[in-house]
């Protein structure tokens, strides 16, 4: 009976201990989850909600979230690097012990804010302020959480647990956290609080994440080897070549790059905001958590099949615009971005090494995307005078298909050979012999090219080629001869002549900006007065709307435009009214001073001032009163500054016009319904609004003077005077189930579904 009473005790012990070591592995795989998943979301959280805080410094621009996205990746790799070096140089408590005081530190800095400084932008310089504006305000906390997910990994793989050896889970599981935060931000988050209680709710997670670091280094303190870097544990192999960590690095870099680039692309014909700016980075990271996952949802070999098909149709999309509907143009545009960084990141994971070199791979990984980042978001606009980096990065895409190297089978090779110089032929053909192509040519040619290139899959230097020929060969062959493109921090400002060559047009990305004639129908140069055209012809909405104060004021007219465009509405004024315009790119002011290109502003008002700088920030220096027309006309291409549309924005003007002054809000916009939006801010300042939308008119008036969408805005309806009585011209009373836009509060998807709905 003793021996029994012996045997069932020891097996009672061995089931005590059994429980308590389940128990123990149970409260550290939840604990260091729980910590990664919520540092994870603060640093993503904390994106769009700092872009956001910092856009209206810097004009609404697209450009501002692909800076941004720069500086958080830079950030990241500097995150990543001192994570590298605490694991490899440092012993255990040593490590845990610095990463708290730097926590520490970063936590003294909450809740976050945007350093104040000069309201006024240096001209030339707005990626490098907007960079230096975010390191000094957000710099330290975001440098710390970017180092969390490999430290904790690292530290994981020393707790003893048994998914120590395989720790790459929790970075699906990091970036799962990420994907969920950036969703949640502009649905559940950004409609419902301020930004204010945003930063506030996001300091206390911050706090709640400090306290899950120390219990994480407390678990692992009690079984981890103190002495002893993380990283030197027994079981150690061969590390990871350069030409592995340059392999990672590149096939990191152009996803990254393609973020910024289609991120870029969609926003710049919408808005800056972040419901554009999330969607692409969410994928981007799902992206992650589905290769890195033990069980990939999706087969890696699935994405090798289908890649080509998703290019060749995006190619064709973008050559032959079988459609221009903004909400599947952008769904393509980023279907084809999510694939294509499957397919990369895909192969970073199908490479990845054993994970006591997690962390020098997670450097790498973090060094390519910086490289992307910057490439795509600070490089390329310096380099190249249009958005060129998007189809170099498309063609890129392709190239990182398995089987890279020239194929040693000897036909594939020949084949290349022969792909590479169709390709090479198409290019110089286009851009030396283009009297050889009209559209028709070109397209049928292009079809060919394309259905051709998805037998080179198994090649991808062919593959690309023919991609990248067929892209290029589009912009050579239709970028006319003479055009004048000017690059800046706020998009591509591009001078063209028109078909018949009667008229120079200004086009911002994919819009027109203005217009103006400089030749007769006989082909002779034209020599009268400079006539506004597009939306500023004579007898138009917003022609109206400079008659209509001039009326009210029976003496000289003192008015203000925001957007110079070509500065054609300098000939609306009279000789003894006065004009300032408000334009924030210095790109549009040489175009518009350069008399070579147009005339409006040497004819009309050579010496008008012209005030540089974002139109909320130095329109509110004028005085109270001082105008008695605002003109709000100011967008990067067809897409809108949002905090120019805002209740803030309104008060802004309201204060700066006249007693009986009239605020004209130009929202003709291809995709967005914007009447209502400015019918809103109005009521809500207490206006009232008049719409006239020309722009529901089948036919467009010729030549060159378009149809608009203009609401006008008053204190009374009797200081519209004329209008009220004029043709097309409608009250507009705000829409009472419509939530008026704020400075913390768009609705850009309400805008985009209200125009698909007309």
């Amino acid at each position: 009976m003793l021996n029994i009473g012996a045997r069932y005790s020891g097996r009672l012990d061995v089931g005590q201990a059994g429980a308590a070591g389940w128990a123990s592995n149970a409260l550290l795989l939840s604990t260091f989850t729980a910590a990664i998943f919520v540092s994870a979301a603060l640093l993503f959280l904390v994106q769009p909600m700092v872009t956001k805080l910092v856009l209206p410094r810097f004009g609404g621009a697209p450009s501002v979230w692909s800076v941004a996205i720069v500086f958080f990746q830079t950030a990241l790799l500097a995150g990543y690097g001192y994570a590298h070096w605490l694991t490899r140089m440092v012993p255990i408590h040593a490590a845990f012990a610095a990463h708290s005081l730097a926590i520490a530190a970063a936590a003294l800095l909450l809740p976050l804010v945007i350093v104040t400084g000069s309201s006024s932008l240096v001209p030339e310089s707005e990626a490098i302020s907007l960079v230096a504006l975010l390191a000094v305000s957000i710099g330290l906390p975001f440098f710390v959480l970017a180092a969390n997910s490999p430290l904790l990994q690292a530290w994981f793989a020393r707790g003893g647990h048994p998914a120590a050896s395989h720790p790459y889970f929790l970075y699906a599981g990091s970036n799962l956290g990420s994907f969920l935060a950036l969703l949640s931000y502009p649905v559940l988050i950004e409609p419902y609080l301020g930004l204010r209680d945003q930063t506030r709710y996001w300091s206390i997670l911050f706090y709640v994440l400090i306290g899950l670091i120390a219990a994480c280094g407390v678990l692992v303190w009690r079984t981890g080897d103190k002495s002893a870097p993380v990283a030197l544990h027994a079981g150690a192999d061969t590390a990871p070549t350069w030409r592995d960590g340059m392999g990672w690095a590149a096939l990191a870099a152009i996803p990254s790059g393609l973020l910024v680039a289609v991120t870029a692309h969609i926003s710049t014909d919408i808005a800056a905001v972040p419901l554009l700016w999330v969607a692409p980075l969410a994928l981007y990271l799902l992206s992650f958590v589905i290769v890195f996952a033990r069980r990939p949802l999706i087969p890696h070999w699935i994405v090798v099949v289908v890649q080509p098909i998703f290019i060749i149709a995006l190619v064709g999309l973008i050559v032959f615009e079988p459609t221009k509907t903004i909400v599947w143009v952008v769904l393509a545009h980023v279907t084809v971005f999510f694939v294509c960084a499957l397919m990369c990141h895909g192969e970073i994971a199908r490479t990845r090494p054993s994970p006591q070199h997690l962390t020098s791979f997670y450097l790498w990984i973090s060094a390519g995307g910086a490289l992307g980042g910057l490439s795509a978001g600070l490089i390329a606009p310096y380099l190249f005078n249009w958005v060129a980096e998007y189809p170099v990065l498309i063609a890129l895409a392709a190239l990182c298909r398995p089987g890279f190297a020239l194929p040693a089978d000897r036909r594939w090779r020949y084949a290349t050979l022969v792909a590479l110089a169709a390709a090479a032929s198409l290019l110089i053909s286009c851009k030396f012999f283009p009297f050889l192509f009209d559209e028709t040519t070109f397209n049928r040619i292009a079809a060919f090219i394309l259905v051709a290139s998805l037998a080179f899959a198994r090649a991808p230097l062919a593959f690309s080629a023919l991609i990248g020929s067929v892209l290029f060969a589009n912009h050579i062959l239709f970028e006319q001869p003479g055009t004048i493109s000017l690059r800046s921090f706020f998009g591509v400002a591009r001078v063209v002549e028109s078909p018949d060559h009667q008229f120079r047009i200004l086009q911002h990305g994919t819009t027109m900006h203005g217009a103006q004639r400089i030749r007769d129908e006989d082909g002779e140069p034209f020599t009268g007065p400079p006539q506004p055209l597009l939306y500023y012809w004579d007898g138009s909405a917003i022609a109206q709307t400079f008659e209509a104060a001039r009326a009210s004021t029976q003496g000289p007219v003192r008015y203000a435009v925001i957007g110079l465009g070509t500065g054609s509405l300098a000939c609306r004024a009279g000789p003894e009214d006065s004009i300032d315009f408000f334009e924030i790119d210095p790109a549009i002011v040489r175009i518009a001073q350069n008399r070579n290109l147009f005339t409006f502003l040497w004819v009309c008002r050579p010496d008008v001032p012209i005030v540089l700088g974002d139109a909320r920030l130095t329109l509110a220096q004028a005085r109270a009163g001082a105008y008695d027309l605002i003109v709000v006309d100011a967008f990067s291409s067809d897409a809108i500054p949002v905090h120019l549309l805002t209740r803030e924005a309104m008060a802004i003007y309201l204060d700066k016009l006249g007693p009986h002054g009239i605020i004209v809000m130009h929202v003709s916009n291809r995709h967005l319904e914007l009447a209502s939006v400015v019918a809103g801010v109005a009521g809500a300042n207490g206006l009232v609004a008049l719409l006239n939308d020309s722009a529901d008119v089948d036919e467009l008036v010729r030549p060159y003077k378009f149809a608009s969408t203009v609401v006008a805005v008053a204190r009374a309806k009797e200081d519209f005077g004329p209008l009220t009585q004029a043709a097309g011209w409608t009250e507009l009373p705000s829409d009472p189930n419509q939530q008026v836009w704020t400075d913390n509060y768009s609705n850009v998807l309400g805008a985009v579904l209200r125009k698909f709905k007309e």
